[in-house]
C-alpha cells in the first residue's frame, strides 16, 4: 500500500492576473491612467544580466501584455508553464488563452489543486512583481496607491473570495510610503488577511534597509495584526550571478543566495529582537543552505560580536531567533530534508510553485513522497500542512487526508 500523505498547503504559488482586474477594481477616475491589458505581437524576449530585454513586433507571436505609464509588461511562457513539456518552457510570449486556465481563473485553479493533492495555496503576483515593485517604480504615486489597493481588493474578494479558504490572500503594500503601508496592513487585516509580500533586500530597490529603523512601523503593524512577512526570491528585482554575461541557468542555480543574504540581514538587524512576535517566511529559497548559514551566524555572534557591531544588539545566538520567528519552504531539496533537525522540523513548509517552470504540478504528491517517505508521520504532517497552518493561522482540519484515486490528473 502506498504511503498516505496529508493534503498539501502550498505557501508559494503564483497567479496570472486576469485582463479585467484593473478595469473592474480600480476606481473609475484612475482607469485611464492605470494598467491596461492588450494583446500584441512580441519580438525579442531575452534574459541578459538579470534583466529582461523585450521588443514588440506586429508580426511576432501574439502575447498578452499590460501597458502602464508607457511601459509594456508581457506574460512569458516560463511563468505560465504548467501543461507544457520541459523543452517547451521557453522565453516566449504567451496569451491567457494559451495558458492552462488555472493560471488566472480561481475555479480552474481549485480544480488543478484537486488534481495535485493540494488543499490550500498562497499566490504571489506576476504583473505587479513579487512585492509590488511595478507600482513602487511608477511616477504617479496617487494612481500607484490606487492600483495596490485595487489588486488587494481583487485578491481578497475575487481570487480568494469563493474558495472556501483554500486560496489564501497575499497582499501588497505601497513600498514607497511606510505609513501608507501600515494603513494597508491594517485595512487588510480587518478583513482576515494574514500575509503580505515584502522585498528580500529592499536596498536593491532603492529603498531604506531594514537596519535603518525606517520599516519598524511596518514590522510593528505586522506583529500587531499577526501578518506574516513573505519574501520571494527575486523580490529585490536582482538575481545573483558570478558574471554579467552568464546564462540564466547560473542565476537559477544561485537564486537561494538572495534568501540567505536576507536572512543574515534580519538575524543581525535587531528587528526580531524588537518585534518578538513578528513572523518571516522565505519563499522558493529552498532550505539545504540553512544549517551552515545558522552555524556560521552563531559562530560570528560568539566570536566576533564586539567588533562585528552586534554585541549590544543581539542578546541571543541568531539561530534562536530563526527557530522562533522564521519559516523556510522547499519542493526539491533532498539535502534539506536530510538536514531537517538542523533546519528545524517546525520551521519548514512546502510549495508547488504553480504555474512556474519549476512547478511539480501535476505530480506534486509523488514529488513530496520522494522527499518525506522515510520521515515519521508527525514530521510529514508538519512539513506538508501543519507548519503552514500554524504560520498563517489557517482554519483547516488537522489531518487533511484524501484518497489518491480522487486526484488523478486529467489532460
Amino acid at each position: 500500500m502506498e504511503q498516505p500523505l496529508p493534503r498539501i498547503v502550498s505557501v508559494d504559488d503564483h497567479v496570472i492576473e486576469p485582463a479585467h482586474l484593473f478595469g473592474t477594481w480600480l476606481p473609475a477616475k484612475y482607469r485611464d491612467r492605470g494598467p491596461r491589458p492588450l494583446t500584441a505581437g512580441i519580438g525579442e524576449l531575452a534574459y541578459v544580466g538579470g534583466k529582461y530585454r523585450i521588443t514588440t513586433d506586429p508580426d511576432g507571436p501574439p502575447t498578452d501584455w499590460w501597458e502602464y505609464e508607457g511601459e509594456l509588461f508581457p506574460y512569458k511562457r516560463i511563468i505560465a508553464a504548467v501543461g507544457f513539456s520541459r523543452d517547451e518552457m521557453t522565453l516566449e510570449g504567451i496569451t491567457r488563452e494559451q495558458m492552462r486556465r488555472g493560471c488566472w481563473d480561481p475555479a480552474a485553479r481549485l480544480a488543478d489543486m484537486d488534481l495535485n493533492h493540494v488543499e490550500a495555496s498562497l499566490c504571489f503576483p506576476t504583473f505587479p512583481r513579487f512585492c509590488g515593485q511595478t507600482f513602487a517604480e511608477a511616477r504617479d504615486k496617487e494612481v500607484a496607491l490606487a492600483c495596490v489597493r485595487a489588486y488587494n481588493d481583487w485578491m481578497v474578494e475575487e481570487w480568494c473570495g469563493d474558495s472556501g479558504g483554500r486560496l489564501i490572500p497575499l497582499c501588497l503594500i505601497p513600498l514607497w510610503d511606510v505609513e501608507l503601508a501600515v494603513a494597508e496592513i491594517r485595512r487588510n487585516a480587518a478583513r482576515g488577511v494574514r500575509a503580505v509580500t515584502f522585498s528580500e533586500i529592499p536596498t536593491h530597490l532603492g529603498l531604506p534597509s531594514i537596519h535603518s529603523g525606517h520599516w519598524d512601523p511596518f514590522f510593528a503593524a505586522c506583529q500587531e495584526t499577526g501578518t506574516v512577512v513573505n519574501m520571494h526570491i527575486g523580490s529585490s528585482s536582482q538575481m545573483p550571478a558570478a558574471s554579467p554575461d552568464a546564462p540564466p541557468a547560473v542565476q537559477a542555480t544561485l537564486s537561494f543566495n538572495n534568501a540567505m543574504a536576507s536572512m543574515a540581514d534580519f538575524l543581525f538587524s535587531g528587528v526580531l529582537v524588537r518585534f518578538p512576535r513578528l513572523t518571516l517566511a522565505y519563499s522558493e529559497g529552498q532550505m539545504g543552505w540553512i544549517p551552515y548559514a545558522l552555524e556560521r551566524a552563531d559562530d560570528v555572534w560568539a566570536e566576533h560580536r564586539a567588533w562585528g557591531g552586534v554585541r549590544d544588539l543581539i542578546p541571543e545566538p541568531p539561530s534562536y531567533y530563526y527557530r522562533r520567528q522564521i519559516y523556510c519552504c522547499f519542493f526539491r531539496d533532498r539535502h534539506g530534508v536530510a538536514s531537517l533537525d538542523a533546519v528545524g522540523r517546525d520551521n519548514a513548509t512546502f510549495e508547488t510553485d504553480y504555474p512556474h517552470v519549476d512547478s511539480t504540478w501535476p505530480h506534486t504528491r509523488q514529488a513530496a513522497l520522494d522527499h518525506v517517505r522515510d520521515l515519521d508521520d508527525e514530521t510529514v504532517y508538519k512539513l506538508m500542512r501543519g507548519n503552514a497552518i500554524r504560520m498563517l493561522g489557517l482554519d483547516l482540519d488537522r489531518d487533511g487526508y484524501r484518497a489518491p484515486d480522487q486526484e488523478r490528473p486529467e489532460g
